[in-house]
């Protein structure tokens, strides 16, 4: 009897070891809402949010996310972020079509008829536009238990490995700025980091090719990560974060609060 209590123990700490170790891949969706729509579309980002939710409980993606953006560009361009998590490339890329999205709304609102499900989706088509869309997987992240609620803040950092450097730059990233951003962790000053490359768009015309997602819990947390300077830092290690620095151009940074959230 122990033996096998031994062995569903083991079983136990291997799946979640394994599934800790599962690489994510994300779909950035920033969106575009005109002014005068932007009361329709908070209601519409609710009832998303049911939606995904059907489709995490069917197995189909990972979580979902939605951001509003804070800073970063000209909110003529967009106004808000949606990231959709999955567990491989292929999911990834066949996404969610609109026959899945109908019928999700269907199980979130039984009380709607179909007609009603396309009229909402053709409305929802038309008041929002998507200027830009990446899909990325996972390279790295720090190791933290950093709850995803509304209201916590991140910095979308997008970047572009200079020409020649892109291995350079992604070493630099994972062996000296995950230290660095895992220390800042547990001091308290940060909640999650993780590093992303672009799976497409692809070739040199590409306006970036990785992204860093910089986690906080409030904008407190988010004011002492930014005064702190890490004083005890050798000359070395500064001389490692200004290579890291060099291999890369950091093209837009872009600070957005977590207001829906599917987990």
């Amino acid at each position: 009897m122990k033996k096998i209590v031994f062995l569903l123990i083991g079983g136990l700490l291997w799946f979640s070891t394994l599934r800790a170790q599962q690489t994510q891949y994300m779909v950035f969706e920033f969106v575009k809402v005109e002014n005068d729509q932007i009361f329709d579309y908070i209601e519409f980002k609710d009832l998303m949010e049911k939606v995904y939710r059907q489709a995490l409980n069917d197995g189909k993606i990972d979580g979902w996310d939605f951001w509003a953006l804070q800073s970063g560009a000209d909110h003529s361009d967009f106004q808000y972020i949606m990231i959709t998590y999955y567990d491989d490339p292929v999911n990834m890329m066949n996404g969610l079509d609109e026959e899945k999205m109908m019928e999700y709304t269907k199980i979130a609102y039984p009380h709607l008829n179909d007609a009603q499900v396309v009229k909402l989706f053709q409305e929802s088509l038309a008041m929002r536009d998507m200027p830009m869309r990446l899909y990325m997987k996972e390279v790295a992240h720090t190791d933290d238990s950093f709850q995803m609620k509304p209201g916590v803040l991140a910095s979308f950092d997008l970047m572009k490995a200079n020409e020649g450097l892109f291995d350079d730059y992604e070493q630099a990233e994972m062996e000296v700025f995950k230290p660095i951003h895992q220390e800042r962790i547990e001091k308290g000053l940060m909640g999650h980091w993780s590093f992303l490359r672009t799976a497409l768009p692809l070739g040199s015309q590409a306006q970036s090719t990785h992204l860093t997602m910089n986690m906080y819990k409030d904008y407190m947390q988010f004011f002492n990560g930014q005064a702190y300077e890490d004083l005890d830092q050798t000359a070395e290690e500064r001389d490692a974060v200004n290579e890291g620095l060099n291999s890369r151009d950091q093209k837009w940074v872009y600070l957005a609060t977590l207001e829906n959230v599917v987990r």
